[in-house]
């Protein structure tokens, strides 16, 4: 179901293939100069929540790949900045533009489905991804941009201006802060852009998805002026069509723009960014009803229970800036500031399952959101000596600036069934309304600071390192009512736009870390550490007597240690953790409570990088024992919490071809376990294994640098429910055929 306002699809191409010209002929109108290295390397090591160690010549350079350039062997890790994961007491992994433009990868879902410790569902009601790391979930909202929360534009992310996906596993509070809703527990995703590199970029890509999506990326990349000191990459992205689900159509345009400057001491940079996603008919998830004795097998891979009148249609308006500055060999101040803007609409229904054969309820909804968030950073990092102990420090503060502005429209229901899905009329609206739909009013407000300190000890030639440090933070959130509301067409007492709930804590969260490197090649770790979210919100409903109460913030704490491998050509981790954490809130009867504890232990293996000449491997196994504790009543304590699986496998491996050089094939497999869909673990999903494989050929035709792909995804077209993540189902995707050439020129 396209969107007629927009031009024909061949006249947006056409347009778009123009403006690539145009834009390859600009950057190539000035020759790069070859860089003298004049004021780029001092050799000093310096930590820092900015993206940049001093010692590195070029902005651009990201801690190096593993061979086969799949995943790097370090990544930004908050506060400490750009680290080797060798390093440092904690578990991450950091995959590449490489693996992402391999795989064919379309969103950050896909790219993060590589590690054994995460998998993704649907957001409720929407079709924002949530990922599941270590049993925990983290909003798409909680990504952080180059450190940076609240910049990234909601739910859903066109990935093709990433540089690097990386994935933080564990509770983060000193780390990365609070995030800006509040989720990511068990781990935190920070994503890094594209740079201008000391070599030129210019590809086009030109992409087919199954079943008649069509896709545009032009990314173009240079360095100008003396030695190469200011660079600019650009990234455009146009894609839409039908998917592999029945009847569902998404549109994404995306345009990126990175700016940076080398000075002699100094370190500019500039990031901005426009994103406009729309799905019709999105398949989301799928809420279960009272009384439910199990839950029916998933129904056929690429049937579509949504309603045709659905829609959702996100633009989001983003940038930040960063500076550094050396003051000496040692110690480098920086600062980042950024802000997004986001205007968001959809008139959704999100069915609910009443009985074994599949009937459903649904109601029409349309809501409009707002939102205006500004985020900043700033620090000082180095290195000294005390007599035979070095000292690693960084001393920064950050904040996060948030306000939400909402409206609600909810209407008329009407019943279908998942088997046999039948579209309807678009029922009536205006049963319960909230704000002004044209112009909604402030809901939310959230202001996050804090400062954080931490010191890095190294002994015996920095064989032992001991990391200590403290997060000292501010959370601030405050509830407004909505301004006008009725139901059923009479007005709603306290609907007034007035402030409704306000809570303001400072809270100290600390970290203890200790590496100790048996070996160059071999390190083990131990950690202890705290998360920290802000408390739930009891939803705005008349019935409840504490409705949109704030409840003071969650803490939780994990214990971790292990073990990890450097071989050069490959690396390898073994952990084991502890991560207990408040559940989350329930309704029980007309009062929003919270409901005990939730505690996850497990242990993981990782495996990745080319142990052999030409394979390369990504594969993972996590095991998670999970337990509900002083639950409300206590009626399900000792029963495992809602959407944790027992385990979670991968194995992925990428092969050349021998004797056809430039020719690749490449295979994964997904295991998962079932999981329960309810506290009293009366309701399951069963495990679910998926097959995707792939072939690549990259060759040289007509002086340029070819690359086709052809991918696979879901190859025998499991029907499958992925995920009970929240509560509520997400079945997993339909088999999905990816197609792509890229030309470097």
């Amino acid at each position: 179901m396209a969107n007629t306002s927009l031009p024909p699809y061949p006249l947006r191409f056409t347009t778009l293939l123009l403006c690539c010209s145009l834009n390859g002929v600009a950057l190539a109108a000035e020759e790069p100069t070859e860089a003298t290295g004049e004021g780029q390397d001092n050799g000093a090591m310096v930590l820092g929540s900015a993206n940049v160690n001093a010692q590195r010549a070029s902005p651009g350079a990201l801690p190096p790949a593993f061979p086969g350039g799949q995943v790097a062997r370090g990544g930004q890790l908050g506060v400490l900045g750009n680290q080797d994961y060798m390093d440092v007491p904690f578990s991450a992994a950091s995959y590449t533009a490489k693996s992402i433009q391999d795989q064919q990868a379309k969103d950050i879902g896909e790219v993060l489905l590589n590690d054994a410790s995460v998998r993704q569902s649907f957001g409720f009601g929407n079709q924002s991804q949530v990922f599941v790391i270590r049993g925990y979930p983290l909003n798409s909202d909680d990504i952080s941009f180059n450190g940076l929360y609240g910049i990234l534009p909601r739910q859903m992310l066109a990935i093709e201006a990433v540089e690097r996906v990386e994935v933080f596993k564990g509770a983060n509070a000193f780390i990365n802060g609070v995030t800006a809703s509040g989720t990511g527990i068990g781990g935190g995703v920070n994503i890094q852009p594209k740079r201008a590199e000391d070599d030129p970029t210019r590809s086009l890509t030109l992409d087919y998805t199954s079943d008649g999506q069509l896709g545009q990326h032009l990314d173009l990349g240079e360095r100008f002026g003396e030695d190469n000191r200011f660079g600019a990459r650009l990234n455009l992205l146009n894609r839409e069509g039908d998917t592999a689900i029945d009847d569902e159509y998404q549109r994404t345009h995306m345009v990126s723009l990175a700016l940076d400057y080398r000075g002699d001491n100094y370190r500019l940079f500039g990031d901005l960014g426009y994103q406009k996603q729309r799905v019709n008919q999105g398949r989301n998830m799928i809420s279960l009803a009272g009384g439910l004795t199990h839950i029916p097998r998933a129904p056929s891979a690429d049937s579509n229970w949504a309603q045709p009148w659905t829609f959702t249609e996100l633009k989001d308006t983003f940038g930040m800036v960063r500076g550094e500055f050396d003051l000496n060999d040692d110690w480098m101040l920086y600062a980042a500031a950024g802000a997004k803007e986001t205007d968001e609409v959809g008139t959704y229904s999100s069915p609910t399952l009443a009985d074994e054969a599949g009937n459903t309820t649904g109601a029409i909804s349309h809501i409009p959101h707002e939102e205006s968030n500004q985020s900043m950073m700033a620090g000082v990092n180095g290195k000294l000596q005390t007599g035979e102990v070095s000292h690693r420090i960084n001393i920064g503060i950050a904040a996060l600036w948030q306000e939400s502005r909402n409206a609600f429209d909810f209407g008329d229901g009407y019943t279908d069934n998942i088997f046999n899905p039948t579209p309807v009329p678009a029922p009536a609206l205006g049963g319960f309304t909230g704000g002004n739909l044209s112009d909604p009013g402030v809901t939310s407000k959230t202001n996050n600071r804090s400062a954080a300190i931490s010191d890095t000890l190294g002994f015996m030639d920095d064989t032992l390192l001991a990391t200590i440090g403290l997060r000292r933070q501010a959370l601030r959130v405050e509830s407004y009512n909505y301004d006008g509301g009725s139901f059923a067409g009479f007005p709603l007492p306290g609907f007034d736009g007035n402030r409704a709930t306000k809570s303001d804590q400072w809270i100290t969260t600390p970290v203890y870390g200790v590496v100790y490197k048996l070996t160059p090649e071999v390190s083990l770790y131990a950690n202890r550490m705290e998360g920290l979210s802000p408390g739930p919100i009891a939803p705005i409903d008349p019935t409840l007597v504490n409705s949109g109460q704030v409840f003071s913030p969650d803490r939780s704490k994990q214990y971790e240690a292990g073990v990890k491998l450097d071989m050069d050509t490959y690396g390898a981790s073994f952990g084991v953790y502890r991560i207990e954490q408040p559940a989350d809130g329930v309704r029980v009867g007309n009062v929003f409570t919270r409901d005990g504890d939730q505690v996850n232990k497990g242990v993981e293996l990782n495996v990745y990088g080319e142990p052999v000449d030409g394979l390369r491997l990504i594969a993972g196994a996590t095991y998670m024992d999970t337990e509900l504790k002083s639950t409300e009543t206590g009626a399900n304590d000792g029963n495992r919490a809602v959407g944790v699986p027992e385990f979670q496998f991968n194995v992925g491996a990428d092969w050349d071809i021998p004797g056809v050089p430039g020719a690749a094939v490449n295979a994964r497999m997904l295991r998962t376990g079932g999981q329960y869909a309810d506290p009293a673990n009366n309701l399951s999903i069963p495990t679910w294994n998926r097959w995707d494989a792939g072939a690549r050929y990259s060759f040289r035709a007509f002086e340029q640098q070819l690359t086709v792909r052809a991918n696979v995804e879901n190859i025998s077209n499991k029907n499958y429910w992925a995920s009970a993540n929240g509560g509520y189902l997400t079945q997993g995707e339909p088999r999905t055929f990816k197609l792509s050439g890229t030309v470097d020129f």
